[in-house]
């Protein structure tokens, strides 16, 4: 019975003792949700600026120009002189054909024109010795005339004989046929031996200018009035021809560096497709882009002087599918804002409605609150540094970034 009371007594003095401690138990849980803080939050602060407006249109590349190489003379092919694939300037030695032909149809017109030479000037003597005696009255009229007339047709004869010889010449010159342009020379279309026949529509091989290099491309006729009624109304300005610039966007998705200019918009609409085709002109020193290629076009079409963008991550979807974002109040605290948007560009959205100068919109830590948090705002630096990326024309300002 004693040990029992021991017992019960030491029971008791351990639960007085463990009581102060198990009570404090609440204490810090209280004390972290007096002393909780709003959450940061990235954001940005939207600054209307001009901004160019960037269409993105299909199209496929096409040499500046295209030569067919050709023979102007038949004969038998003994040579082939340059390398398939490789760069040629016009002029350049492609194919040799047989000459021995061609030297021998010259040597034969050199002597005819000896020939003619010697004859006329037979004549011509003839016509002066009938000449001096028709001024002594010894021979009539009509043989001075016979013997000037001899003496014009050995005269023509000449030029007969030097036209045949300059046809001889250039004959041989083209047994060499040449480049008719600069560019990149394809595959061999025939080889040594092979019987080539003067004006035949097969050709020998194919030449291919591609420094510069075209981009066909085609914009729907409806987007083009949309954009001129934008321009009529004083929504868009126009950006002079020689100002706008193009720029390809290559198959695998890489931006072509260096940018090209528009060189003409055809004039008619295509029955079937609705289309109007549009063409640039691009550098093309490296050989990167090859005709048949296609790519993605952009083309700067006019510029919207206060235009808002923000970066991609910023639009949410509703349950409806409409756009919104999420917008930090003076007080703090964030509220859904729907919005209108554009298209993209440089993984920026363009904003046409919705947002005004100076709203603060959130970018960054979308997890961390709900609409009605209060939450504190801390500028938002793009760790991609893809608004970095953009031309100079269309770099956002530091509260953009």
């Amino acid at each position: 019975m004693a040990i029992n009371h021991v017992r019960q007594a030491c029971a008791a003095l351990l639960l007085v003792g463990l009581a102060p401690a198990l009570g404090g138990c609440d204490e810090p849980t209280a004390a972290m949700a007096a002393t909780k803080v709003a959450p940061e939050v990235g954001v940005i602060t939207v600054r209307p600026q001009p901004r160019a407006v960037v269409r993105e249109l299909p199209g496929r590349i096409a040499p500046t120009r295209v030569a067919d190489v050709r023979t102007r003379v038949s004969g038998i092919v003994v040579e082939r002189m340059f390398q398939q694939g490789t760069e040629v300037k016009a002029g350049d030695p492609l194919y040799r054909i047989d000459p021995k032909p061609f030297e021998v149809e010259l040597q034969a017109g050199e002597a005819a024109l000896a020939k003619a030479t010697a004859a006329f000037d037979l004549a011509a003597q003839h016509a002066h010795r009938i000449a001096t005696l028709y001024s002594q009255k010894a021979v009539s009229e009509a043989e001075n005339e016979k013997a000037i007339g001899a003496m014009r047709q050995a005269e023509a004869e000449i030029g007969s004989r030097k036209a045949d010889v300059a046809r001889a010449r250039l004959n041989l010159d083209y047994a060499t046929i040449r480049a008719p342009i600069d560019g990149i020379v394809g595959a061999a279309l025939i080889s040594e031996g092979a019987l080539v026949v003067q004006n035949e529509t097969t050709n020998l091989a194919t030449i291919q200018q591609l420094d510069p290099i075209y981009a066909d491309f085609t914009q729907s006729v409806s987007e083009m009035n949309k954009l001129r009624r934008s321009f009529d109304k004083g929504e868009l300005d126009r950006i002079s021809p020689d100002a706008a610039r193009v720029r390809l966007v290559l198959d695998d998705g890489t931006l072509y560096p260096l940018s090209g200019k528009l060189l003409f918009s055809e004039s008619k609409v295509d029955a079937y497709t609705g289309q109007v085709t549009l063409r640039g002109q691009f550098p093309n020193p490296r050989r990167e882009l090859l005709p048949g290629m296609y790519v993605r076009v952009l083309i700067e079409q006019g510029i919207d002087t206060d235009a808002i963008a923000v970066p991609q991550q910023a639009i949410q979807r509703d349950a409806g599918g409409d756009s919104q974002v999420f917008v930090v109040k003076d007080d703090g605290r964030v509220a859904t804002q729907t919005v209108l948007t554009g298209a993209v560009q440089d993984g920026l959205w363009l904003v046409s409605g919705g947002l005004k100068d100076g709203d603060r919109v959130v970018v960054d830590g979308f997890q961390k609150f709900a609409p009605g948090d209060k939450v504190r705002p801390q500028a938002w630096v793009d760790a991609d540094a893809s608004v970095g990326s953009l031309p100079d024309s269309q770099q956002p300002d530091q509260a953009v970034r």
